[in-house]
């Protein structure tokens, strides 16, 4: 065997190696956005808070949005159907955080006009406090595999995961203020701050971006 051709089965065998990778680090990510939902919005429900129930509704909206991405990255076979579909399943994610985004603000005003304060959430806290101290560490993973494999489809992907650290730091933000120092508006407050970034996240969906980055990705096995 030429050593052209070692090189080359080398190199196959390192991308295989990222793309496997790749794949389980979005895995990871639907798994954990699945569990982080519906605790949120048991929490919430529990205290009545508006930025926790707005956290966990975009958590799984952010699984529904990773389960079309691995679906996508394992078809083989009739493309242009399976592109077809995604694009239609990333409208209704895109539809799902735009009309999260109006009910959050709808309900986050609302709380702040007739003065209706959220229960302390201790529960909540703890979510967000480990979803900030994740999201980081996840998002650092898929840029080094993205870079690796020179993939905007990965290197998209971690930009939502940086802005999933971000809710969670909003959110962290008002149940921690609103427990501690019983300011009842700091809850309201943060769903108000979650608006613009899930607006931003159904824009994206809507105009489809992820679906034209996807097939630098097809292939992971």
């Amino acid at each position: 065997m030429s050593q052209q051709s070692t090189t080359q089965q080398g190199e196959l065998h390192d991308r295989l190696r990222l793309l496997r990778r790749g794949r389980r680090l979005e895995v990871f990510t639907v798994a954990w956005n699945s569990a982080e939902g519906v605790i949120s919005i048991a929490f919430a429900l529990l205290a009545g808070s508006i930025a926790l129930i707005g956290f966990g509704i975009d958590s799984l909206i952010e699984t529904s949005s990773g389960l079309v991405l691995l679906w996508r990255l394992q078809t083989r076979r009739d493309m242009e159907s399976a592109e077809r579909a995604e694009a239609i399943a990333l409208r209704l994610v895109g539809i799902s955080f735009v009309a999260l985004a109006t009910y959050l603000a709808f309900e986050s005003i609302s709380a702040l006009i007739k003065h209706e304060p959220a229960g302390a959430s201790l529960g909540g806290i703890v979510i967000a406090a480990l979803s900030l101290i994740v999201m980081p560490i996840l998002a650092r993973a898929k840029r080094r595999v993205a870079a690796a494999l020179d993939s905007r489809a990965l290197h998209a992907d971690s930009i939502q995961t940086d802005i999933c650290m971000i809710l969670s730091a909003i959110l962290l933000l008002g149940l921690g203020l609103n427990a501690a120092l019983g300011w009842w508006w700091a809850d309201p407050v943060a769903g108000v701050a979650m608006v613009p970034l899930i607006a931003r996240e159904g824009v994206h969906a809507l105009r489809g971006e992820r679906c034209e980055e996807l097939p630098e990705m097809a292939g992971i096995g």
